[in-house]
């Protein structure tokens, strides 16, 4: 295969997915100027390993690994943390415009803000991006027990911080069941 077509197939790749990919990285961090950065580095890595890629059925994983991977990255660095924004304080209507009151979103998405960022990754890979614990055990590099536990305790702190609201969240934010 030449050249020319590594490249329109990952133009017709990333056309398909950028989307997608930047609402997981907004629900990661919170930030939609940290998420277009996120997604930009995603694809950027995709793209320089493209011709390596033998089984395009592994593009969605191998993509979701290196955002999620850049994410924990990102939240350690000292200037991110002097630095973060005020979670909850962007437009959320963009996630999932037709799914629920916006007022929903605003409520879920400030309490996944205030789970610790591990959790908070699987929580968003497991329930928005609806992948099976294997998959996400994949993409973070751990056991998985470690993503059942942590899917676990994450749904707990969930459940503290929203306290009665829970019941009133009926509806899943897109495309999962969170």
């Amino acid at each position: 295969m030449g050249r020319g077509d590594h490249e329109s197939d990952f133009v017709a790749y990333y056309a398909a997915h950028a989307n997608q990919l930047r609402n997981t990285a907004y629900l990661l961090c919170g930030d939609w100027h940290l998420a277009e950065d996120l997604t930009q580095t995603a694809f950027t890595k995709l793209y320089q390993a493209w011709h390596r890629i033998e089984r395009h059925d592994v593009l969605d994983q191998y993509t979701r690994r290196v955002l999620v991977r850049a994410f924990l990255d990102e939240r350690r660095r000292p200037w991110r943390r002097e630095h973060a924004t005020v979670p909850g304080s962007v437009d959320l209507d963009a996630v999932a415009p037709e799914q629920g009151r916006p007022d929903e979103r605003v409520v879920l998405r400030t309490a996944l803000a205030q789970l610790p960022k591990r959790r908070r990754a699987v929580l968003v890979l497991r329930f928005w991006a609806d992948l099976s614990v294997e998959q996400v055990a994949d993409i973070l590099g751990c056991s998985a027990g470690t993503v059942k536990s942590q899917t676990a305790d994450g749904l707990a702190d969930l459940r503290q911080v929203l306290g009665g609201a829970l019941d009133d969240l009926k509806r899943p934010l897109g495309g999962g069941r969170l």
